[in-house]
């Protein structure tokens, strides 16, 4: 089986168990559904021979996050008696936003959507670990940086609004 075919096969399944995350109507299914589609695009990355990002997808999204879903998910004990009603103004609102960024998403991609013929290079090392922590370091050392103190800064933020006093409502 050629690798073109074995792309669009499980491309195919990926959009399949996408849709199946939004149209499933029991929580817990959409999220395990979530998760197939996370091996799916894992299993993707593989094929375009990008086994760092494979990985890190698995450990980082359909292992951690996947089961705090889980976990909040049945925490919250949901059921449909105690689901409130939507109002049909929020529905109908739902619907034109969603079609307003449909029509924005093909305006944006209505150009790159043209088929280019891609040459791929000739290294056979490309996606490995190795080449990619040179590039990181050599080229995008500053927007690492950059980003780490990002994401320090934001978990700063958030131990202060997690600690914050409440006030006492007698």
């Amino acid at each position: 089986m050629s690798i073109e075919l074995l792309t669009i096969i499980i491309g195919g399944l990926t959009i399949g168990a996408a849709l199946m995350v939004v149209i499933s109507k029991h929580p817990i299914r959409s999220v395990l559904f979530l998760v197939v589609t996370f091996f799916l695009i894992s299993s993707l990355y593989i094929l375009m021979n990008a086994q760092f990002l494979a990985i890190v997808n698995i450990i980082v999204y359909a292992g951690a996050i996947m089961v705090l879903f889980l976990f909040v998910l049945m925490l919250l004990n949901l059921n449909k008696e105690s689901e409130p009603k939507t109002p049909k103004y929020a529905l109908f609102s739902s619907v034109l936003a969603s079609g307003i960024l449909l029509l924005v998403l093909i305006a944006a991609f209505k150009d790159s959507l043209r088929l280019q013929h891609v040459r791929l290079p000739q290294q056979k090392q490309i996606g490995l670990v190795e080449n990619l922590g040179k590039l990181l370091f050599d080229e995008y050392i500053v927007a690492f940086e950059v980003s780490s103190i990002l994401f320090i800064a934001s978990m700063v933020g958030a131990i202060l609004l997690a600690k914050r006093e409440k006030p006492i409502i007698d």
